[in-house]
């Protein structure tokens, strides 16, 4: 019974990383495509659609979590691109670079240091920590996907080995 406790606080505390973020950055569209653009990972062809997607699929995400619909399908999306998001962290720490990641909100130019990035990075492992849990045990209360519901689902469901 504790895991699925923990997996509802995993999957409710991921959803609400995915819905803020994905809000934040939808609210505004143009720092957004500034903080893509900030990156200097992709070709400047690309950074709009890039940052036009990113929003909407991080409040997908969320969505998902937040009603707990394909848990474990969208903790494997969502490993993927917190992956994603570390990597680009790291390389432009690399790089030497100086940006706000833009990760909730704002984003560009900035003057940090490799304490700012080194926080970064452990925030976003801990948020792939939560979604790797979810991989591993998917099923939660309050959940309406089928293969998801915990044992305080709504409709009984028969006992399976996790």
């Amino acid at each position: 019974m504790w895991k699925q406790i923990i997996t509802l606080v995993a999957r409710l505390g991921l959803a609400a990383v995915w819905l803020v973020s994905g809000w934040i950055k939808a609210a505004d569209p143009a720092q957004t495509t500034v903080a893509v653009e900030a990156y200097r990972l992709l070709p400047h062809d690309l950074v709009r659609p890039v940052a036009n997607t990113l929003p909407f699929v991080e409040i997908a995400l969320g969505l998902l979590l937040l009603i707990g619909l394909a848990v474990r399908a969208t903790a494997v999306v969502s490993a993927g691109v917190l992956l994603v998001l570390i990597g680009v962290i790291i390389s432009v720490w690399a790089r030497g670079l100086s940006i706000d990641c833009g990760c909730f909100g704002g984003g560009g130019a900035a003057d940090v240091g490799a304490w700012d990035y080194a926080l970064e990075i452990l925030r976003d492992v801990g948020f792939l920590a939560l979604a790797a849990w979810l991989i591993v045990f998917p099923r939660s209360p309050f959940s309406l996907g089928p293969r998801s519901k915990g044992r305080f689902s709504v409709r009984p469901q028969p006992a399976v080995a996790e």
